[in-house]
């Protein structure tokens, strides 16, 4: 960091994906929130079509309404794959590198696939700039429903039986996938993308027709689909998680309200999403609060000995999976006999969890003042793990002439 001057942050939304315009939507309320007393905020877009933006039309959220404006008005940017080089740079005159700014540390706001499920960490890793959330162990685990379910069952921790195949599988034997799910599980049951967020590609089945078409829905979005068993009496209830492996705390839970069987995606973003807006987030007349806007009950009206089993899960969840930053477990009540489940988690939650850690006590402002920091301490503790023994193995060899792969015979 920069002696005696704000902390650069780079703030990172967009991707490739289809929850591209909720990221848009989590940016924004997170660069209302940092303090700019305290830091210089970079805003850094990436497109649908991949390409990294710069510019303070970024901030206005009517502005994503003409996709070309942006593409004219901003500034096309890209880090290097370079170990130690935090600048992002721009075309300058005669087409050589110009400096755009040196970011100190990277605040991802990305959500859904080719975002938050461990491909952007790995390229922040490889700059080895230090950056907030989950490392790439974490996000992909976090991200893939059947990983994620297979170390938590593991562990000890409840999850709902579930079966999960290929679409190469499903392509070549449908009949054969369907007759799988069929002796694992009754209906009525969830068909979902293994790693998808936001509830894009979930559906919920009640016979054998339903079940294949919601296959054929889910496998548009993804390689790996996962069917699990529907809870028919269900209590949905969310908890946040902030903090590390090692030392964390958990937030007041929720529970969101659905308009039918699922969670949907109009039940989490549409919501009262024209009713308001965060500070500052409703520039050029578009109101969008994102995971903000749900319809919730909070705190949830569930017993305190609930409670406290669900936020020791959520934090035994949060540790198992090896997560840093804050992220959200969703939890399931079976009404029928109180069992508890944990259902996913989300290492980038929409909005942060920004409202759920208001309504703990803690100001969204110094959640991220504590993630911020948080990301050069990891980035310490990590300059400190051996990656090079300090020897050169090719040092040994007799002759100089040698072939990668093998000598001529």
């Amino acid at each position: 960091m920069k002696p005696n001057s704000k902390i650069t942050v780079g703030v990172l939304f967009g991707g490739r994906s289809v929850e591209n315009e909720i990221s848009v939507v989590t940016a924004s309320q997170v660069m209302e929130s940092l303090d700019s007393s305290k830091y210089e905020i970079v805003p850094i877009y990436i497109a649908k079509t991949g390409k990294w933006y710069t510019g303070a039309e970024l901030r206005t959220l009517a502005n994503y309404r003409d996709m070309s404006f942006l593409d004219k008005k901003c500034t096309r940017v890209w880090f290097k794959a370079e170990y130690g080089d935090f600048n992002l740079y721009t075309k300058g005159c005669c087409k050589r590198e110009k400096v755009v700014a040196r970011i100190d540390t990277i605040l991802p706001t990305l959500h859904g696939t080719n975002c938050e499920d461990g491909t952007l960490q790995g390229v922040l890793t490889t700059i080895g700039i230090p950056f907030v959330g989950c490392n790439t162990f974490a996000s992909a685990n976090g991200m893939d429903k059947i990983s994620m379910k297979q170390i938590l069952r593991d562990s000890g921790i409840s999850v709902v039986d579930f079966k999960w195949f290929t679409d190469k599988e499903w392509d070549a034997d449908r009949e054969g996938v369907l007759d799988s799910v069929e002796k694992v599980l009754t209906y009525p049951v969830i068909v979902k993308p293994a790693n998808s967020g936001s509830s894009v590609g979930i559906s919920p089945a009640h016979n054998r027709e339903e079940l294949a078409e919601a296959i054929d829905n889910a496998v548009q979005f993804t390689t790996r689909i996962i069917v699990e068993r529907m809870i028919g009496r269900l209590k949905e209830v969310n908890c946040s998680v902030l903090g590390d492996y090692f030392n964390c705390q958990t937030s007041a839970c929720e529970v969101p309200m659905r308009s039918g069987e699922i969670l949907s995606y109009t039940d989490k973003y549409m919501e009262g999403g024209s009713k308001g807006g965060a500070k500052g987030g409703a520039k050029g007349g578009v109101k969008s609060r994102g995971m903000a806007s749900t319809k919730r009950e909070l705190p949830a009206k569930i017993s305190p000995a609930e409670e406290d089993l669900i936020r020791g899960f959520a934090a035994s969840t949060f540790r198992i999976l090896g997560c840093e930053g804050v992220a959200r477990i969703d939890f399931m009540i079976d009404e029928e006999d109180r069992r508890i489940y944990v259902n996913e988690i989300n290492t980038i939650p929409g909005s942060l969890s920004s409202y759920l850690w208001d309504f703990t006590g803690i100001p969204f402002p110094e959640v991220l003042d504590r993630l911020i920091d948080r990301s050069f301490a990891r980035a310490r503790e990590e300059s400190f793990k051996v990656v090079d023994f300090g020897g050169n193995i090719f040092s040994a060899l007799k002759t100089s002439g040698g072939k990668l792969g093998g000598s001529k015979a």
